[in-house]
């Protein structure tokens, strides 16, 4: 298994910062486009704990857009052969700082979210 091709690294690198733009931006349809529509996928976010896509779904229309704005301060793509690829980032949010971790497989659809885990340290 090759570790890291770029053109691959470069394919979910844009992924994630169509993510992080619409995460910022509360752009609830592409933030829901970019997680798998499955059963299977997991989120755990700040304070929420969600299985499956319908529950991410749910959280996402109707979480508040207030206080969406962080600035990363650091990113590591790791990509595993063509169609698997971890995202580790720190980020601050209004002077506190927190990580996320995101699994991306690609799918029919393209790269999609099947796990995530987001915490404040």
């Amino acid at each position: 298994m090759e570790i890291n091709i770029p053109e691959v690294v470069a394919e979910v690198a844009a992924a994630c910062k169509r993510y992080e733009q619409a995460l910022v931006s509360n752009d609830v349809a592409t933030l829901d486009a970019l997680f798998w529509h499955s059963p299977h996928t997991i989120r755990y976010g700040a304070g929420e704990v969600l299985y499956g896509y319908q529950e991410i779904a749910q959280f996402r229309s109707a979480r508040s857009p207030a206080g969406l704005a962080r600035t990363v301060s650091r990113e590591v793509i790791t990509t595993y052969g063509r169609d698997f690829a971890t995202s580790s980032l720190q980020f601050e949010r209004s002077s506190r700082s927190g990580r996320q971790m995101q699994t991306w497989v690609r799918v029919a659809e393209g790269w999609r979210v099947v796990a995530a885990h987001v915490s404040m340290m």
